[in-house]
């Protein structure tokens, strides 16, 4: 116990201490004038990014557009829209999850898909990393697409369905997990739209730049 009676005052030193500061680097904003924003339909086993190591394809073998970088990710064994864009403010609207910017996928999955999984879907379903939010989904007629290279993997005497699957999350490989999580995996993946922009009157595996793109 300390006997207050005989302690002393500390003494001042009459120094100050702070924290040294660093100051931010604020990136220069991209005017309208100089922002780009490329639509990529991307084919299957491509990566989403323009180098890599093993000699795997990338989007330098496509994109010719210097100075973009892919808006949200796009998984090797998936193919259709991406975005690509040199403006961070439009990175961030269409990454971000509070901003809720819809994608919109067709599914094609294995199985005679019933009502019951697409009422799941629409509710949302229990993953390992939590409950997904309410999507919009409803059954669709086999698109009129590309054939894809390899072809898919299908079992003699069961059949697929076609789904259209609208979601806000960008979890890891999501919509593939909530096929499987219904009881019926995905084969082909294929991202229609991100926000307003969609894949319409673009083949695969070309790109084209938008004129006025959105903010």
């Amino acid at each position: 116990m300390v006997n207050k009676a005989n302690s002393k005052p500390r003494r001042s030193s009459g120094r100050t201490y702070s924290r040294p500061t660093q100051k931010r680097q604020v990136k220069k904003a991209i005017s309208p004038e100089q922002r780009k924003v490329v639509l990529f339909n991307k084919p299957f086993d491509v990566l989403c990014q323009f180098t890599d190591d093993q000699n795997r394809k990338t989007l330098a073998d496509f994109i010719t557009i210097k100075d973009v970088y892919a808006a949200g990710r796009l998984d090797r064994d998936s193919e259709g829209l991406l975005l690509l864009t040199n403006c961070g403010k439009l990175q961030h609207t269409l990454t971000e999850p509070n901003k809720k910017t819809a994608k919109t996928y067709w599914v094609q999955v294995e199985g005679d898909v019933t009502d019951e999984a697409i009422f799941a879907l629409n509710k949302g379903v229990e993953l390992k990393d939590g409950m997904t939010k309410p999507a919009k989904v409803r059954r669709i007629d086999e698109p009129s697409i590309w054939p894809r290279t390899p072809p898919v993997r299908e079992r003699k005497n069961i059949p697929t369905s076609w789904l259209e699957i609208s979601i806000t999350e960008g979890r890891n490989r999501q919509v593939r997990r909530m096929t499987a999580h219904v009881g019926f995996p995905t084969l082909r993946l294929i991202r229609y739209s991100i926000g307003n922009y969609t894949l319409d009157g673009l083949d695969n595996g070309k790109f084209k730049v938008v004129n006025n793109p959105d903010a």
